[in-house]
């Protein structure tokens, strides 16, 4: 599904340049959930950024179902992004003057898919997410926890192959941030790939499989089977 190989990507920074990814190597088959983790600085969002197709690789190749991704310009980068990604943000992201339901819809808008279908596949995103009864309602009616919700099943209406969540419970509390994992597990269970960029270890934990950055190389790469048998050795 995902296959990055010899991935380099830096910044100038004034006259010196920040080599933030280092030859990095990763690939994600279909239907895994993987949290990607690191200290800031380590480049898992550059990482992430990179396969979402909102930042160039420098040195490299990503292949994302089996289609290399390069030489992109806007057009084209929004393009695939819309046919193969979903994003969930730390921040939700939820246009503040629009209800829960235009939100979700709007993906749907430019795929080009007709008002009243864009609204029954919303409205069928909100029910799986449980917030159909809170249609209606503005972002600012809604908790942490609920925005989130609306954010998850806004990604998941465009139906992507990939969803990529950048600290998804980073702005939630405790017992918000294992419901909204919850649900993030539930898409998993139901065939989706799904890469979580997270500094909690017990969100991560919560994945199947956890990959490590450190200083622009990936130190680890273990399933989650495997990172809590070492615990015990």
């Amino acid at each position: 599904m995902i296959k990055i190989e010899n991935l380099h990507k830096s910044y100038k920074m004034g006259n010196n340049t920040l080599h933030v990814l280092k030859g990095i190597d990763f690939k994600v088959d279909q239907g895994e959930l993987v949290a990607i983790m690191g200290s800031s600085g380590s480049g898992k969002s550059t990482l992430l950024n990179i396969v979402g197709m909102l930042d160039l690789l420098d040195e490299g190749q990503y292949t994302l179902d089996d289609v290399i991704i390069k030489d992109l310009d806007e057009t084209k980068a929004a393009r695939y992004r819309n046919k193969f990604l979903g994003f969930v943000f730390q921040s939700f992201n939820l246009i503040n003057y629009k209800t829960a339901l235009e939100n979700v819809s709007l993906p749907l808008y430019y795929q080009g898919i007709k008002r009243k279908e864009r609204q029954e596949i919303a409205l069928s995103y909100l029910e799986k997410v449980g917030l159909k009864e809170w249609a209606t309602h503005l972002p600012s009616e809604l908790s942490g926890g609920q925005k989130q919700r609306v954010a998850i099943a806004r990604a998941m209406a465009a139906r992507p192959k990939v969803l990529l969540a950048d600290e998804p419970t980073g702005a939630l509390d405790t017992t918000t941030s294992f419901e909204v994992m919850d649900l993030i597990q539930k898409i998993n269970e139901e065939g989706k790939t799904i890469l979580v960029v997270t500094h909690e270890e017990d969100i991560a934990k919560m994945c199947k499989r956890i990959v490590r950055l450190k200083d622009g190389v990936i130190v680890e790469d273990k399933n989650v089977e495997q990172v809590l048998a070492s615990k015990y050795v």
